[in-house]
């Protein structure tokens, strides 16, 4: 595993770098990360898949974007297109490095930039994996304004998703949850949907109590939709706990084993 930055449009660019185990490379995956504190209750179910991705003969880049993690500047400063931009440089320098078949890999609203950035590219993914997809950006913006709402109850004040989104259309950053939202941010996000990524195919994989649970009725409606056009979509369910939003760290034991079933299914 290798640490460093690459040079991005707007600051330093701190990406992880997990180098294939083995004699030969299968490919590339570029991991494209979720949305504000999502990301830093992720990583450690993050690198420990990417670590077996490693063993499987894959090179993995995990980037932290600008106004995120290690990464040059700070959250209100941050952009969706500058997201796609820095991530458009991950892809390249791993390409450059490792010369392999592309795999994209998104874990929320991640997935929403992995089908933007496919959308803006020549080449076709050979897979992407989703891990329980954001599939509308405006329902994702509205949960996390709510964090914002919960505190401000607790401290007496009372504030509408209606109100705050009001004044992010006229210009204010708010702060939610320790993050400085701008309202250029919000707005593409609350634009993003989830859409068919350019992909050979899709293991889509959300998390529920039981791995018996049906796939929630927006992940089925949206898989179905991508089916009937001809996509070859592996979609399950898996048990565990929602590790992006849970108090404390948590590893879901059985979404690791799912997704090395996908890739080695890819083989």
């Amino acid at each position: 595993m290798e640490a460093g930055f690459l040079e991005g449009k707007a600051g330093p660019v701190f990406h992880v770098l997990h180098r294939p185990e083995g004699p030969s490379v299968r490919g590339r995956v570029l991991f494209f990360p979720p949305f504000a504190e999502e990301l830093n209750k992720s990583r450690r179910m993050v690198n420990l898949q990417a670590r077996r991705m490693a063993q499987a003969g894959y090179a993995v880049l995990i980037p932290d974007l600008y106004g995120c993690g290690d990464s040059g500047g700070d959250f209100g400063d941050a952009d969706w297109d500058l997201w796609l931009d820095d991530l458009a440089r991950c892809s390249d320098h791993l390409e450059a490095w490792c010369p392999a078949p592309l795999l994209v890999w998104g874990l929320r609203a991640g997935c929403l930039l992995a089908g933007d950035f496919l959308a803006a590219r020549a080449e076709q993914a050979a897979a992407a994996i989703y891990w329980s997809p954001v599939t509308n950006g405006e329902q994702h913006l509205t949960q996390f304004l709510r964090l914002r709402m919960a505190a401000g109850m607790m401290g007496g004040q009372k504030e509408s998703t209606a109100d705050l989104r009001s004044r992010l259309r006229d210009g204010e950053a708010l702060e939610v949850a320790g993050y400085t939202l701008a309202p250029a941010l919000a707005e593409r996000l609350a634009i993003a949907r989830l859409e068919q990524p350019r992909a050979a195919s899709v293991a889509w994989l959300d998390i529920a109590a039981q791995d018996d649970a049906p796939l929630p009725p927006a992940s089925e409606r949206m898989v179905e939709r991508w089916r009937e056009a001809g996509a070859a979509v592996d979609a399950r369910v898996v048990g565990g706990d929602a590790f992006w939003s849970t108090q404390d760290i948590i590893e879901v034991p059985r979404l690791l084993e799912a997704t090395t079933q996908c890739l080695e299914a890819l083989a």
